[in-house]
Formats: C-alpha cells, structure tokens, sequence
C-alpha cells in the first residue's frame, strides 16, 4: 500500500485545479463570470454575480463591453460600478 501522504497531495493538488474551473449553474452566474472575465477583475466574480441577478444580463453585459472598450479607465471594475449605478459619464442624465 501507498502511504497515506501520497494520496493526500494528490487529492489536495485535484482539488486545486477543481477550484480554478467555473460551474456556473444558473443564467446570473454566467453573466457574472462573464462581466469579471470581460473587465479582467475574477477577483470580484461574486460581486459581478450578484450584479447580475440585480441588473440582468443586458445591462450588466452592455456596461461592461462599454468599459472594456475604453482605453484610458485604469480601474475597470471601479469604473463599471459607476455606469452600472448611474454615476458614469456614458449615462444620459434624466429629468424626472
């Protein structure tokens, strides 16, 4: 029998690589992870997901295309909370 210290690393080391791959079960999940790959930001992927259950998909995929296409924003995700919330400058101002 292999000694016990084998088998640990190795589970330890499929558990690592288990843990890189996204299952995203559900349509806001998706998004989210979609929005955290299009601003280069899954550190925040939870917050992106919970955006997306908030927003739906066509504001928070619109918003972030917008964001990633602009050269000059050095933060993008602080960037993308602004036009997603309605502070950004690609927003029109509405009167109501």
């Amino acid at each position: 029998m292999d000694p016990i210290s084998d088998f640990s690393g190795k589970y330890f080391n499929d558990m690592a690589k288990r843990g890189k791959e996204s299952r995203a079960y559900t349509e806001h999940q998706f998004i989210g992870l979609q929005v955290a790959d299009i601003l280069d930001d899954r550190a925040h992927k939870a917050l992106y997901i919970k955006l997306a259950k908030k927003f739906g998909k066509d504001k928070m995929l619109i918003a972030a295309k917008g964001v990633a296409e602009k050269k000059d924003v050095k933060n993008k995700g602080a960037y993308f909370m602004r036009v997603i919330y309605g502070n950004g400058t690609t927003q029109t101002n509405k009167r109501t």
